[in-house]
């Protein structure tokens, strides 16, 4: 395209976001090349900033119009790379809107338990606003003091707490959406049934493919009345996978049960984050019960003893608030530990049925041997959403295509067990290519019809979430921004 054209519409993003808001030099452009997962790079044409649902609806507009792929980013800690400014071809890029300016709570409705928010407010903050009168957002990734509500949205994120009280999906009760011909319409109804279609259901997970998120309206909940949060370590992880299944057989239904196995408890008691687990168990699970108090001791007493048949060393108790912080800043601060054991970390996400935990459990780490990898495993035990962690160097091209070929018979693995290929990462531009492992083309084709229906020209985040042949029907090839 010539520079003319691209410097006019350079201009017309300056008039409409203001001329700080829009970053073209390659130097701020190289912070958004990746997500959290750096396996994967993209550097984009264009980064803008809104501050308004207007001037987000403004810029899709004018993007739209000159067939110039886009697509939103929060605060870039996905790990599906799900962010990633990928064009509608390959070697093509687009142009990210950044939402982080957005990034206010707008309201608080304690009578009917619900806020409205922008998309770029950090996760724990809408927590942490609402906490002196007995509330709190109950999703909670691991990522929480970083990552946004919108990105939450957009991947349908889960966290340790999902298993008792869901993923973002069941805190959501309206959204406001610039589509991406730059119309701005509303899902759901911030808390009554609604008739009609579920909307607001299907665009939750859709990975920023059907537009952009510019207003939140959650569901806040109760702070429970009591909290226990038992520590109990295992000489074989497999006992502790068993135990996982054994826990939930039982009736109880904790409101988190994780499980960090040996190498990230000693990255974790390496880093900032130690946390006192037992460097030579093999195995911790976390397992946190919380509701009225009435009965709470009981299934304590019955969850310790469920660990203890299934060979646990030993089951402790946190004994105050600040034990049950330390105990839960090493699990949600394991990624971040692992970091430190090598120059690049690949987070992977799979789901399987509960039971088949110890099994999988032993392929994942037979497939890590097979590759000669540094392999660990930290994750969400109590619905099997796993995560195998792959520790590497990404200078050697040799540890890469291992690392990759590793991932694919991990998703496999899982899948043949009866699992998926992802439990809250998203699918992005990183798994795409595995979704035929679980779909088939009639499924997927259903899929991209639905995409077509909120975005016909492909152009709002190509290249994510279901492949396709084309990624967009129409753009503006070759297009860059001088």
């Amino acid at each position: 395209m010539a520079q003319t054209e691209s410097s006019t519409i350079i201009a017309q993003l300056r008039k409409i976001l203001g001329p700080d808001d829009v970053a073209t030099d390659p130097s701020e452009l190289l912070v958004y090349e990746c997500d959290a997962i750096a396996m994967h790079k993209a550097r984009p044409l264009a980064v803008l900033f809104p501050r308004t649902t207007d001037q987000v609806s403004q810029a899709v507009k004018l993007l739209h119009d000159n067939r110039i792929p886009f697509g939103p980013r929060g605060a870039g800690t996905g790990l599906s790379s799900g962010a990633l400014a990928l064009g509608c071809e390959e070697g093509q890029r687009s142009v990210i809107i950044e939402m982080a300016r957005m990034n206010q709570i707008i309201e608080i409705d304690y009578a009917n338990h619900r806020a409205i928010v922008q998309p770029g407010l950090i996760n724990i903050k809408l927590s942490q606003a609402v906490a002196a009168r007995g509330y709190y957002y109950a999703p909670d990734p691991s990522s929480q003091t970083a990552c946004t509500i919108g990105g939450n949205v957009a991947e349908n994120a889960g966290g340790p707490h999902c298993l008792k009280y869901g993923a973002t999906t069941n805190h959501i009760l309206g959204l406001e959406v610039v589509l991406p011909t730059g119309e701005i319409v509303n899902l759901g109804g911030g808390g009554a049934d609604q008739v009609g279609y579920d909307l607001l259901g299907t665009f939750v997970g859709s990975e920023g493919t059907f537009g952009i998120v510019t207003r939140i309206v959650v569901r806040l909940t109760r702070s429970p009345q009591t909290v226990i949060t038992l520590l109990a370590d295992f000489i074989d992880l497999y006992d502790a996978g068993r135990a996982v299944s054994a826990i939930i057989a039982a009736g109880i239904l904790p409101a988190a049960l994780e499980m960090i196995d040996i190498v990230t408890i000693n990255a974790v008691e390496d880093s900032i984050y130690a946390a006192g687990y037992p460097r030579d168990a093999a195995a911790c699970l976390i397992v946190e019960l919380d509701g009225l108090k009435a009965g709470i001791d009981a299934q304590a007493r019955l969850a310790t003893s469920i660990c203890m048949e299934h060979h646990a060393r030993s089951v402790h108790e946190a004994v105050d608030e600040t034990e049950r912080k330390k105990l839960w800043a090493g699990r949600k601060g394991a990624f971040g530990a692992l970091g430190r054991v090598s120059p690049d970390l690949f987070v992977q996400d799979a789901v399987v049925p509960r039971t088949k935990l110890p099994r999988v459990l032993a392929g994942i780490y037979e497939i890590g041997d097979k590759y000669k990898l540094k392999l660990s495993t930290v994750f969400h035990a109590g619905d099997g959403n796993l995560h195998p962690n792959l520790n590497f160097d990404g200078r050697n091209e040799d540890e890469v295509s291992r690392v990759m070929a590793a991932s694919k018979e991990i998703m496999k693995l899982c899948v043949d067990a009866g699992g998926s290929i992802s439990g809250e990462h998203g699918v992005g531009a990183d798994k795409i290519d595995y979704m035929p492992m679980i779909f088939d083309q009639a499924s997927l084709n259903a899929m991209l019809a639905v995409k077509d229906v909120f975005n016909p020209l492909g152009l709002c985040n190509p290249g994510k979430a279901v492949p396709t042949q084309r990624m967009c029907k129409e753009y503006k090839k070759g297009f860059v921004f001088d």
